[in-house]
Order: C-alpha cells, then sequence, then structure tokens
C-alpha cells in the first residue's frame, strides 16, 4: 500500500518516477498492455525471419551426402524400436564446447533423408552425429554386449541379444519403398538389389563390394557383428553407428556457400 501510494503521489513527476516504475500503466491499460505484446512478438519474429533472407536455402547443399544403405537402414530401424534416440542426440549445436567435443556442428543435409530425424534437445549419453569411425567394430561390439565393460560410468543397458538374433531383412526392400515415397532418391536399381546388398555390406571382401559402392559411395563392406557366418542385428546396428558423420567432407565444405 505505501508503494502504491508513493507511485500515485509520484507518478507525474519525470524526476522521482523511473521508466521501470512506469509499468503502471500498462497494468491499468489492457488496451496499451495488448500493444505492448504485439510490439515484442513483432520484434521477436523479425529477429528469427529476417537473417533467412540472407540464406540461399534452409537446407544446404552437402557434397557426399546420400541415401543409407539396406543394412544400414535396417540398422537404422533398430537404433529408434530400441529407444537409442531417448539418451543420444544427432545434433551437434553451433556452440563452441559441442564443436570442440564432437566435430563440425551438424547440417540440415545430414538430417534430409532421416524419417524421422534424430536430433534432440536432451542427452544422457554423448551425441552420436560424428561418432562414425571414432571407435573400431570390436569397441562397437564390447559396449553392446557391457557398455561398462569400456565405459565404467556408463548408465546405458546391454543390448547382447542383438548378437544372437539374426537380421529380418526379408521387407527392406518394401521399406525402401516407402521412403522413396516420402523424398528419399531411392532407385530401382537400388531397390531391386536391396537384399543381395544387405549380403554384400555384412561379409568381409565380399565379391560384390564395388557394385555396392558405385550403388553408394562410402559404403563400409565387413562383417560388423563378429560373427561372418550370420546377418545379425549387431551388424546392421554397427554399420549404421559406423557411418554416421562420415558421408561429408568438411575440409572442403564451404560454410559461406549458401549465403546470398
Amino acid at each position: 500500500m505505501q508503494r502504491r501510494a508513493w507511485l500515485l503521489r509520484n507518478r507525474g513527476d519525470p524526476m522521482t518516477t523511473s521508466l521501470w516504475q512506469k509499468h503502471w500503466i500498462l497494468e491499468r491499460n489492457s488496451i496499451l498492455l495488448l500493444i505492448g505484446i504485439l510490439i515484442v512478438i513483432a520484434f521477436g519474429g523479425l529477429v528469427e525471419v529476417v537473417p533467412l533472407f540472407y540464406l540461399g536455402s534452409t537446407i544446404e547443399t552437402a557434397e557426399g551426402m546420400r541415401p543409407y544403405t539396406p543394412l544400414e537402414l535396417a540398422g537404422r530401424n533398430i537404433y529408434v524400436s530400441e529407444g537409442c534416440y531417448l539418451c543420444h542426440s544427432q545434433m551437434i549445436r553451433a556452440l563452441r564446447d559441442e564443436v570442440e567435443r564432437y566435430g563440425h556442428y551438424s547440417l540440415a543435409a545430414e538430417s534430409e533423408y532421416d524419417h524421422p530425424f534424430q536430433w534432440g534437445s536432451k542427452r544422457n549419453g554423448p551425441d552420436l552425429a560424428r561418432v562414425g569411425g571414432k571407435y573400431s567394430d570390436d569397441w562397437h561390439r564390447d559396449h553392446l554386449i557391457n557398455p561398462r565393460a569400456v565405459v565404467p560410468g556408463s548408465i546405458m543397458p546391454a543390448y547382447p541379444w542383438l548378437f544372437a538374433t539374426d537380421l529380418d531383412y526379408s521387407h527392406i526392400a518394401e521399406d525402401m519403398k516407402v521412403q522413396a515415397l516420402l523424398g528419399v532418391p531411392y532407385t530401382d536399381d537400388m531397390i531391386a538389389n536391396a537384399l543381395a546388398d544387405v549380403r554384400t555390406q555384412a561379409s568381409n571382401d565380399p565379391p560384390d563390394a564395388e557394385a555396392l559402392t558405385k550403388r553408394y559411395p562410402k559404403a563400409q563392406a565387413r562383417n560388423f557383428g563378429g560373427d561372418p557366418t550370420r546377418v545379425t542385428e549387431a551388424d546392421a546396428l554397427i554399420a549404421y553407428l559406423q557411418m554416421l558423420g562420415t558421408l561429408v567432407d568438411f575440409k572442403q565444405f564451404d560454410e559461406k556457400a549458401n549465403i546470398r
């Protein structure tokens, strides 16, 4: 009450009333308050929209991006079905600490063929956008069987059944057809060779490796799960993880190419 009385006594005196204390004008006048809210929202919108006029496209062109191989796509499906995205993001923010830890910040083009995308705002584990090639296949196998064997403080659950479960890839061609309907540039040749490409990529020194890499540049062909006599879910998941972040050569990437 004393503050209210002081404001009423001094509201007409500009020498004793600060700009902050004049907010009572908005509190007492709903029309002025509404106008003030609209001004703030309009300013915030301009701050977000105006920078886009300096970009040629909101999705930059990144040389090297390609659709997932059938084995990688199967691995991605396992990644999603096991809920890996709940603890791991695939989005490196343009912040110094994240770039120094994980590598170049993520590009929109790197998620161009993701349905759904694997971004995130919360991590219980590290970001995986650049995990490809960072660790060996042996490390990934040990990590999936017993995470604490390689990371003592890990809270990640173990996934030993991935190594005991044969990969069901009989439907992978149909999955690719659906992805093509969503805009992923799978060709008829890619879809027709889907089953053979799964077996080729999960084999050591396969005779059809050249045909695989022709369809999918930079595709890595070897046995990922540790058992060359079978194609397991572990093969697919590790193949997917080993691909992440390896397609774009950031030494040749021009960050200013998308600016008008």
